[in-house]
């Protein structure tokens, strides 16, 4: 299966480069999983999709200001995009320069704090920060939201709130699980006062969601991989729904990778781990109905 298959035109004047004042106010486009046929609603409509029983499955991580700005000693500009953070003091990510920095060479931030490389693993860079404060607070403080490469415009104080999802509470991901973005406490509600269970599971989204695929084939690209977490909660939520009839229904497509990498083998089970999984067309769900 080629990748051109899946070409479409997107105009620049259609790209949301910033969000509406309500969240719920974006559009919804809604497709008939038996018929094909598609139909454009408001995500306000949502409630008038579900169903008493059935089980919204969400993605609680949070964005974290992953993308830093500094100098080399040598004062050459570096841009740094966190992968993931690996321990208190050490974070792997994507190293923007005019030279590629070499293991012992230093990065001075914005605030004078310093990334020392510690190694390189193809195009990821191991970096460790040589200050007493945890790299987490160093990102809180200094770092810069990191926006889709298609929202073309700087980060802004607004974005630290509105490029998060209203239930985010797990640390760690570098893109906004974006499916999520549209729901407000108010709908949230309103879906609770239907009989709609809810429940979480926790992917950090990482940056190779900013990649893009690369070869012509479908079946040759190598997806990333992101850490994932499926509690037993989750697991026990989702029997709950199936007994009673509901469907299961992943938030956006993190959550659908992370209940279907924890239903290899055909039973969803409490997982945490990593995930690699590449879902394409052909795929047989174990665990995801919508």
């Amino acid at each position: 299966m080629n990748v051109s298959d899946f070409d479409f035109e997107l105009p620049d004047e259609l790209i949301a480069r910033y969000p509406l004042t309500e969240r719920t106010a974006s559009r919804l486009l809604c497709l008939d999983g038996m018929s094909g046929k598609t139909a454009h609603r408001h995500f306000a409509d949502l409630p008038d999709l579900l169903q008493p029983g059935d089980l919204l499955v969400f993605n609680d991580t949070r964005v974290i200001p992953a993308r830093l700005f500094g100098k080399k000693e040598t004062g050459g500009q570096v841009e740094i995009l966190v992968e993931r953070v690996t321990g208190e003091h050490e974070i792997i990510a994507h190293v923007r320069a005019s030279k590629a920095l070499k293991e012992g060479q230093r990065v001075v931030l914005e605030d004078g704090t310093n990334l020392c490389m510690a190694s390189r693993n193809e195009a990821l860079f191991t970096l460790v920060c040589e200050s007493a404060e945890p790299v987490l607070e160093v990102l809180e403080r200094i770092g810069h939201m990191p926006l889709p490469p298609y929202v073309d415009r700087p980060d802004e104080s607004t974005d630290r709130e509105r490029y998060q999802t209203v239930y985010a509470r797990e640390a760690g991901a570098v893109a906004a699980p974006t499916a999520g973005l549209h729901f407000d406490e108010a709908l949230l509600k309103t879906i609770q006062d239907l009989g709609v269970e809810t429940t979480f599971v926790t992917l950090h989204v990482g940056a190779g969601t900013f990649q893009p695929v690369r070869v012509d084939r479908i079946e040759d690209h190598v997806m990333h991989s992101e850490v994932v977490q499926v509690p037993q909660t989750a697991v026990d939520a989702v029997e709950r729904a199936r007994e009673r009839g509901g469907r299961v229904i992943a938030v956006g497509t993190t959550s659908v990778r992370s209940l279907e990498s924890a239903s290899r083998g055909g039973r969803l089970k409490a997982f945490r781990g990593e995930t690699d999984i590449f879902i394409s067309p052909g795929y047989r769900f174990e665990t995801v109905d919508a």
